[in-house]
């Protein structure tokens, strides 16, 4: 399965192609702040979630970032998928841009993504590796300072990680490698 880009003229047979959904993989799974009528556990390939953008605003600051999830190349992501009201898609596409899109570091994409039952066409933000809060080849030493320094206007870095790890794994997904970030940030 790959991921689709959406052009607004074109569908994949095989995606279900009625509904509007929305993938979530970082704080939109623990803070989605829209209505929803329904989640899925979700997958989609071709992607896979890294912390991988600087945070400048929510979660750190242009002087000490910290270190936000991004949907990067390769690999594999689990998920949640949300179903919203097609006749909210407007006001919850304009919320999100808002929230998800202050400084355009993400590239908004439709993707296909696996939900058990069916596969769906869902609305994602996927990392813009040309933007200059993109950063990857970090070593786990600086992966953790980032997560250790990061407060921002949302609050810190390691509330956010904990709080979308531990979402995850409410619904049964396991992220070792980030809970192994999120353990060795809180020591010092």
């Amino acid at each position: 399965m790959n991921v689709v880009r959406y052009s607004g003229s074109r569908t994949t047979s095989d995606i279900q192609d009625n509904q509007t959904w929305i993938f979530g993989y970082g704080s939109l799974i623990w803070n989605p702040d829209f209505k929803y009528v329904e989640q899925r556990i979700a997958r989609i390939f071709g992607y896979h979630r890294a912390l991988c953008i600087y945070s400048h605003h929510y979660r750190g600051t242009p002087d000490k970032p910290g270190l936000v999830f991004g949907l990067d190349k390769g690999g594999s992501c689990n998920g949640i998928a949300f179903r919203i009201r097609k006749d909210e898609k407007a006001e919850i596409f304009a919320k999100l841009h808002e929230r998800e899109m202050p400084t355009k570091v993400y590239t908004p994409t439709w993707l296909s993504v696996c939900t058990g039952s069916a596969r769906v066409r869902a609305y994602g933000f996927v990392a813009d590796r040309q933007h200059e809060q993109y950063v990857t080849g970090l070593s786990e030493d600086e992966i953790i300072f980032l997560i250790r320094q990061g407060k921002g206007s949302a609050g810190t870095c390691v509330e956010y990680v904990r709080k979308t790890l531990d979402q995850l794994a409410a619904f049964g997904i396991k992220e070792k490698r980030l809970r192994s970030f999120l353990k060795k940030s809180l020591f010092v």
